[in-house]
C-alpha cells in the first residue's frame, strides 16, 4: 500500500515538474526572442541615423559640386569667346603661314645648290687635306734627319767609355787634344790612334749607313787651341792636327773603313784650324785653356737640297731658279687645318692659299718651329749653324789652303 501511493506521488511529481520545466523554456525563449528584435531595431535604428548622415553629407557635396559646375559653365562661356578670337588669330596666322611656306621653298632650293657647291667644295678641301698630310710626312721626315742622326751618335757613343762629347744640339762630337796629341805637337800619338782606331769606325758606320748617307754633304775635322801663344802659331798647329787626324783616318791602306766608305768620306770629309777663334768658357765665363784645346768632328746636311724638296712639296715643282732666289736662308711654314705646324730654316718669301669653302693656308713665315708629337729643332739650328758655317768659311778660306800646305 504504502508502496504504490509513494509511487503516485512519485509520479505526480515529476509531472509537475516538467510542466514547470517546459513553461520555464518557453519564456526563455520568448525571452530571447524579445532581446533579438531589440538588438535588431537598434541595429537598424543606428544604421538609420549613419545613413541618414551620409546622405546629408552627400547633399551638401553635390550643392558644393554643383557650385563648382555652374563656375565651370561660366569659365567655359569665357573660354569659348577666348577661343573663338584665337581661332580668328589662327586664321590671320595661317595666311602669314602660307607666305612663309613659299619664301620656305624658294629658301630650300637655294640651300640644295648651296649643299651641291658645298660637297664639291669638301671634296676638294679632302683632297687637299690628303694632299697635306702626305706633304706633312714628307717634310717631317726632312726636318727629322738630324734629330735621329744625333740620337742614333747618343745611342752609340753613351755607354762607349771613350773620352768625348757630344752636343746635343748640332750633333759636333768633341775629344780633348791630350787624347790624341801631346802638348804643342801635331803629331797623334800612339793611344791618339788607339783611341781614332775605336771611335772613326763606329761614327763612320752610322753617319755612312743607308738611312742618312743621302742627306750628308760634308763631314768637318776642326782642330782648336787654347789661346797661349799667337795667332797665327795656333792657327798652323790647329789645322795639322785635324789634318793629322783626317790622314790617320783616310790613309790608303787604313784598316777603319772598307775601300767603298773610304772612297765615299773622300767625297764629304774636310779639315779646317780654328787656332783660338773658338774657345771653351767655364761657368765663371774664363777661358778653360785645357777644353779649348780639342778636335771636333762635325756633319754637315744638305740643307739647299732639303730646302729645294720642301719647296717642291709645297709648291708641287720648283725650278731651279726658285732655289737660287731662295739662298741659303729659307723658312717654310706649312699649316693645315688639322693643326700640324712644321716650320724649318730661316726665311722667305714663298707662299701658297688654296680656298675652299674652309679656308687652308699654306704659306711660309719667318720664325721657325716644327711639332710632331715630340719637338725637333732641326730647323733653326741647322740655319744658325749654316750661318756661322758660312761666315767661318769666308773667313778661313785662306787659312785652310795656308793649312794645306803646311801640313804637306
Amino acid at each position: 500500500m504504502f508502496y504504490r501511493r509513494g509511487m503516485k506521488k512519485r509520479a505526480a511529481d515529476e509531472e509537475t515538474t516538467y510542466w514547470l520545466s517546459y513553461s520555464d523554456m518557453m519564456a526563455g525563449l520568448l525571452l530571447t526572442f524579445v532581446l533579438l528584435i531589440a538588438v535588431t531595431m537598434l541595429r537598424a535604428q543606428i544604421q538609420y541615423d549613419l545613413k541618414e548622415k551620409q546622405l546629408l553629407g552627400k547633399e551638401e557635396e553635390l550643392k558644393v559640386q554643383t557650385d563648382a559646375l555652374e563656375i565651370e559653365r561660366e569659365t567655359v562661356a569665357s573660354q569659348s569667346l577666348l577661343l573663338e578670337s584665337q581661332k580668328e588669330a589662327l586664321a590671320l596666322q595661317a595666311d602669314k603661314l602660307l607666305v612663309q611656306e613659299e619664301e620656305l621653298l624658294a629658301q630650300q632650293e637655294l640651300l640644295l645648290t648651296q649643299e651641291e657647291e658645298m660637297k664639291a667644295q669638301h671634296l676638294l678641301l679632302t683632297e687637299l687635306e690628303n694632299l697635306m698630310a702626305s706633304q706633312q710626312a714628307k717634310l717631317d721626315r726632312i726636318i727629322g734627319v738630324r734629330s735621329e742622326l744625333i740620337e742614333a751618335l747618343k745611342r752609340e757613343f753613351d755607354n762607349s767609355g771613350m773620352e768625348l762629347g757630344l752636343d746635343e744640339k748640332t750633333g759636333a762630337i768633341t775629344f780633348q787634344s791630350s787624347i790624341l796629341f801631346s802638348y804643342s805637337q801635331a803629331e797623334l800619338k800612339p793611344g791618339g790612334k788607339e783611341f781614332l782606331d775605336k771611335f772613326f769606325p763606329r761614327y763612320i758606320k752610322i753617319l755612312l749607313s743607308p738611312q742618312y748617307r743621302e742627306y750628308i754633304s760634308e763631314i768637318v775635322i776642326e782642330g782648336h787651341t787654347d789661346t797661349s801663344g799667337g795667332y797665327l802659331y795656333n792657327l798652323d798647329l790647329s789645322q795639322k792636327r785635324a789634318y793629322n787626324v783626317a790622314a790617320y783616318c783616310m790613309a790608303d791602306k787604313s784598316s777603319m773603313v772598307s775601300a767603298d766608305e773610304l772612297e765615299e768620306l773622300r767625297k764629304v770629309v774636310s779639315t779646317s784650324g780654328k787656332s783660338f777663334s773658338s774657345p771653351v768658357l767655364d761657368e765663371n765665363g774664363e777661358i778653360d785653356a785645357e777644353a779649348s784645346r780639342r778636335v771636333e768632328i762635325q756633319f754637315r746636311l744638305k740643307d739647299e737640297e732639303m730646302v729645294r724638296e720642301m719647296l717642291e712639296i709645297l709648291n708641287g715643282e720648283a725650278t731651279e731658279e726658285e732655289l737660287q732666289a731662295t739662298g741659303t736662308t729659307t723658312s717654310i711654314e706649312t699649316q693645315t687645318t688639322a693643326g700640324t705646324k712644321t716650320t724649318t730654316g730661316t726665311q722667305t718669301a714663298t707662299g701658297t692659299q688654296t680656298t675652299a669653302g674652309t679656308k687652308t693656308t699654306t704659306g711660309t713665315q719667318t720664325t721657325t718651329e716644327t711639332q710632331t708629337g715630340e719637338t725637333l729643332t732641326t730647323g733653326a739650328q741647322a740655319a744658325e749653324t749654316q750661318s756661322e758655317e758660312t761666315k767661318t768659311e769666308e773667313q778661313t778660306a785662306g787659312q785652310q789652303k795656308t793649312g794645306e800646305k803646311t801640313a804637306q
